[in-house]
Parts: structure tokens; sequence; C-alpha cells
């Protein structure tokens, strides 16, 4: 099943918006539905731009499969940007300039390598899509001409499991869902539960460096994977002999985060964990954001560490977005305070030890245990909140969401500066707005932070967000944050992303990429600008 093409997931799985959210939409912010209906897919005509000697050169590339190689308008709209709001923004006006002039459909490491040559021989871009989640502008290319998109979605299998090693070799077209269950056939679990995680797929993790929610125990992507195999228009690149090695720097740093400018994840060797008895959800409350986040910070870094930690500060705890599938029953303000949720995985007894010992932190320093069912809803409904930003999108209100991530000395300061700035901008613009957030990932040494930020969206919402945007990005790099922490860089953050890596940091990626992509076209102008 594909992804709805003008907003998230499932279109079965829209929910109407409660009327206290309604209410509060349109009282506090001004919000008003301005009663454009979006454009229907059936109603967008593209043009022909791929030219026949290259369409039969690709055709050649992938076993001359008439459905490998698709031209349609559909299939090309299906494929044009992600999932950000003013990716969807633009699609539901019709903006489809940033369509793919063919959607290319391999199943094998070696078509990849095929489609590349064919790509370099006739000019053609090429942007790598798994499943089309990206927020970030990252399948976009910024170049002219026609390019092609490369759907990874054959490459689906489980090509080995080693129980001994407790390791996984998959492709990167296996959504998570479907890896999930391959590995649970065998007893084991990846452990990767992003808020994408119904539809990204395996590539796409690695591609971006994402971050699970259950990142506190299970670690982040990147710290599960043990080797990856990289096409790229050159040759393949193949990483990860060993799980460590001092053999020289480790290339599977660098094709993680690449965002398919260097070439195709075509494999992906993944650490994998038996499948856990015990699954616990629990919520503690806080007196103040401040007074959570120390809290979070002594069990980071003392322990015992939960499998899932979060905190959610006082707007996004009062509007009950910790818990997406309750939001709007806060609002009558009994629940004052900020909600921490804590999950814990494992074998019955390690469940309950850590449990025990981290109640014990919670208390003593200020929390009050709220019961196992605000833990539980999050739980339930922790993947819903990408269809709350559609439904919120369908009232007339601006949503959109941001994250960064700093040491523990830097995140109140940084915090402030980012909620500030994105108050100031849009307030000062006439559309005061709602500013939400929470801690999603912890580390002994910080911590991530996630804001939701919620408006009237304006006379121009894609400019109206976009200013505000760089305000926030502005206050990140000043408070001393990374520009992203798992969302990636894609090209909306890639300006910023050349100033936090520095002129010769940047200089030596261009120089990888001239190795690996030297006629520039792999995914052009994201994560380094276009030549």
């Amino acid at each position: 099943m594909d992804m709805l093409w003008n907003g998230w997931g499932d279109p079965a799985r829209a929910t109407p918006l409660p009327d206290t959210v309604t209410g509060l939409l349109r009282d506090l912010l001004g919000v008003e539905e301005n009663g454009a209906a979006p454009v229907r897919l059936a109603e967008i005509d593209l043009p022909d731009v791929l030219d026949e000697p290259a369409r039969r050169a690709l055709l050649a590339a992938v076993g001359d499969r008439a459905d490998r190689v698709r031209t349609d308008a559909e299939s090309r709209v299906r494929h044009t940007r992600g999932k950000s709001t003013p990716d969807l923004l633009r699609m539901r006006s019709g903006d489809v300039r940033d369509t793919p002039a063919a959607v290319v459909l391999p199943d094998s490491h070696e078509q990849v390598l095929a489609v590349l040559r064919t790509c370099a021989d006739n000019g053609l871009a090429l942007v790598p899509f798994g499943g089309g989640t990206s927020v970030v502008g990252g399948l976009a290319p910024a170049r002219p001409g026609p390019f092609v998109a490369l759907d990874l979605r054959h490459l689906n299998r489980l090509l080995d499991l080693d129980p001994v090693s407790r390791t996984a070799t998959l492709q990167p077209g296996l959504r998570a869902p479907e890896a999930e269950a391959l590995l649970a056939e065998h007893g084991y679990t990846l452990g990767h539960f992003p808020q994408s995680y119904e539809w990204a797929t395996l590539g796409g993790f690695a591609a971006t460096r994402s971050s699970g929610q259950a990142s506190a125990g299970y670690g982040r992507f990147d710290d599960m994977v043990l080797g990856l195999t990289l096409a790229t228009p050159e040759g393949t690149l193949d990483t990860g002999r060993a799980p460590r090695s001092a053999a020289g720097p480790d290339l599977r740093q660098l094709v993680l985060g690449s965002e398919g400018a260097f070439g195709v994840i075509t494999s992906v060797t993944v650490r994998i964990r038996p499948v856990p008895d015990v699954r616990r959800y629990e919520g503690w409350r806080f007196a103040s954001f401040d007074e959570g986040a120390a809290a979070l910070r002594r069990l980071a870094q003392d322990g015992p560490r939960p499998t899932v930690l979060r905190l959610s500060d006082e707007t996004e705890t009062l509007i009950g977005l910790a818990q997406p599938d309750a939001i709007g029953t806060s609002l009558a303000g009994t629940n004052a305070g900020c909600l921490a949720i804590a999950g814990f995985e494992g074998t019955e007894r390690d469940t309950a030890h850590r449990r025990e010992e981290a109640a014990a932190v919670l208390a003593g320093c200020g929390g009050t245990f709220a019961g196992d069912e605000p833990g539980e809803r999050w739980a339930h409904g922790r993947y819903s909140a990408p269809y709350l930003r559609d439904s919120l999108l369908d009232a007339g209100a601006l949503a959109e969401t941001l994250e960064t991530a700093a040491y523990w000395s830097r995140i109140p300061g940084l915090y402030t500066a980012v909620r500030d700035a994105l108050t100031a901008t849009l307030t000062e613009a006439g559309t005061p707005p709602l500013v939400m957030c929470h801690i999603s990932h912890v580390y002994e040494n910080g911590a991530s932070l996630y804001f939701t930020v919620v408006s009237a969206q304006g006379d121009d919402a894609v400019a109206h967000w976009t200013r505000a945007k760089h305000a926030a990005n502005e206050a990140i790099l000043a408070a001393g944050g990374t520009i992203t922490h798992h969302h990636a860089v894609g090209t909306d953050h890639r300006d910023w992303y050349l100033r936090e890596a520095g002129p010769l940091g940047i200089e030596a990626l261009r120089a990888v990429k001239r190795t690996l992509d030297p006629a520039g076209l792999l995914n052009p102008g994201v994560l380094l600008p276009g030549d």
C-alpha cells in the first residue's frame, strides 16, 4: 500500500479533531478554515519529460520489465517530495514542480548499479526513495533537469540471520513493520520504533541516522548498524567486517547519514536482540520542565536507564500531545506540570528490577507516579501524531515540528532560545503560536529537544513557516545545538549544516562525493550544495 499522496499514511486512519481542540484553535490562535478544497490526484496532468532513449536504457537496466519503469502521472506524483508541512501544503495546492521524470524499481544490487550507470550515461539525476517519509526536503533535488526516483521496495528480503552473533542482514526497501515481522519469526527484534515506523524503510533509517522512540534502551539506528553495502556510480563499497575495528577510519560512518548523496544503500547488517518478554510503560509527573529534565539526566547518567524515556513540557502536557490519542483531554487544567513517560522492555526479572530502581530515582528527583495509564496511552498512540498534523491542516492551522540536540548544560538555554524565536517570529507576523516541546532521546552527555508548533496559516503558509523555521535554525546554532538530531539535513537544513560542519569539513565531504559520484547525479543539493 502506498502512503496518501498529499498527507500521511493510510487515509482510512484520518481522525477529526475533538471540539475542544477546534475551539482552542479558533479562540486562542485565530485559526479559520480557508475553504479551499485540496487538488485531487486525478486532476493532475504531467507532461512527459523523459526522452525515449533514456527510458529504453532504464528499462534494460531492470531486466526489460515494463512495470519497473513507470512514467505515468500517478506514480510520479506519489514520489514527489516528502511529508513535511511545506511539502504537504504544496501537494494540496497542486504544485508538483519537483516531480520525477520516471520511477524505477530495481530488485537487486546489480540492477541498482545498472540504473546508476544508465543515469550517468544519460545525464539524469537520481533520488533514492524508501518510505517517502522525509520531513526536511530530502527527496527534492536542487538541480535543473529531469531526475529519476529510485524506489527500493523490491529490495525487501532478509538475506541472513546469525543467531550466534545476533546479527541480521536485510535489504533497504523493507519497511520497519516488515523487518520486525521477519525477525520475530526467529524470536528477534531490531527495537527501532520511530514515529515514522509504520512507513519508513531500513535504508532510510541508515541514510538519515534515524532515532527510535526506544533509543534509551536499544540505541539509535546508527548504533545498531554493523555493516552496509553501497552502490555508487563508480562501483560497490562494502563496509563492516567486524563489530569494531582499528583498521583506519570507520567507513560505515561515512555512509550513515549520507542521505543518498554518496550512493544507494543496498543492504544493512544490524545488531538484533531477543523479543522482550515484557513491555511496561508508565507515567510520572513533575512540577516543571527543569525538574523533569534533571530527573531524566540522572537516569541517563547514573541509571538504571529505561528502554523509553521522554518528558513533555508544561504546554505539551496541558494540551495532551504526550498522548496523541487523548489530545485535548487535559485542557481542563487538572493535569498540571510536566508528564514523563518511562518504558521498560526485557525479561520479567530485569524489567521489574529496573522499574523499581528507576522509580526510586524519579521519586527522589521530585516526580510523582501517575500510574500505567499515561504510559500505555502513549504507547497506543505513538504513531498517531502525523495523522493529527493532517487534521490540523484540514482545519486551517499551520502545524509542524523541528528537533535538535545539545549537551545537558546547554539544554535549558537551547529550549528557551528556540521557543522564543518561534513565538516572536510568528507573533510578529500576526499569528501567535502554540509552541510545545518534549525531550525525546537521552544520552549520558545530553539530550534532544522536539518542538511542535501550531498557529494560523497566514496569507502564504509555506513562506510563513519558512521564516519561523529560519529563525529557529539561527537560534539553534547560536545556543550551541545541532541543526538536526534525527530528521536529517535534506535541503531544509543544508545551509545551517554547512556552518555547523565548517568549510574544511564540507570540503572533505565534497571530496568523497567527487570520488563516489563524480558527475554529481546522486540527490544533488541534498546534504551538500549542488555544483
